[in-house]
């Protein structure tokens, strides 16, 4: 794990892949792959959404990248430190090896929102594709062939951003409140699926 040296960006690089343009499956994390709990920092109230388990199982099969990209807005905020973070990681980590699933790597960007305090023009906060743009870089992935699952608009917006060519809103999480905004961003290089 490391943190830039700014504290701007938190990346836990997991396993390596063959070089080549490998697609690569982004998640985001809370309220997608586990349940929403505002500002997480306990272990311990760390639950699995199982309707992505599939998905990562898939890719994984499939040779492709899984990658969580997660705002983490509550450390910018104060309300919780990396080392809560962190162990929340290590929670999600063991949970989901007993399903068999592996994730590659997670990349975790601290800033609030602006109107709560955050910079203007964050490079990794989404709906910034800096974390995604990152990810490709880090891992050698193919943007242009893979896909974002997330529970929000703006999950879907830095997967566009980034130039990928689907994002997928669940219905967990934020889903069904962004499912109308989330279907704006579609247009001939970016489709939408709502499940």
């Amino acid at each position: 794990m490391t943190l830039s040296e700014n504290g701007d960006l938190w990346c836990d690089i997991r396993t390596s892949h063959p070089a080549g343009n490998n697609p690569a499956l982004f998640l985001d994390r809370d309220g997608t792959l586990i349940e929403l709990v505002d500002y997480l920092s306990d272990p311990a109230a760390v639950v699995l959404i199982g309707s992505v388990l599939g998905d990562i199982w898939q890719a994984n099969k499939d040779g492709h990248a899984v990658v969580i990209v997660t705002n983490q807005s509550g450390i910018g905020r104060g309300y919780y430190g990396w080392d809560d973070f962190h162990a929340v990681q290590a929670r999600l980590y063991d949970l989901l090896a007993s399903e068999d699933v592996v994730i590659d790597a997670t990349y975790a960007c601290p800033h609030p929102p602006p109107d709560a305090g955050g910079p203007a023009h964050s490079l990794y906060r989404k709906p910034a594709p800096g974390m995604l743009i990152r990810a490709a870089d880090d891992l050698n992935l193919d943007l242009s062939r893979s896909r974002i699952l997330g529970d929000s608009v703006s999950d879907l917006a830095a997967g566009k951003a980034a130039g990928l060519p689907l994002g997928i809103l669940v219905s967990d999480g934020y889903g069904a409140r962004d499912a109308e905004a989330a279907r704006v961003l579609a247009d001939e290089r970016f489709e939408v699926i709502g499940r």
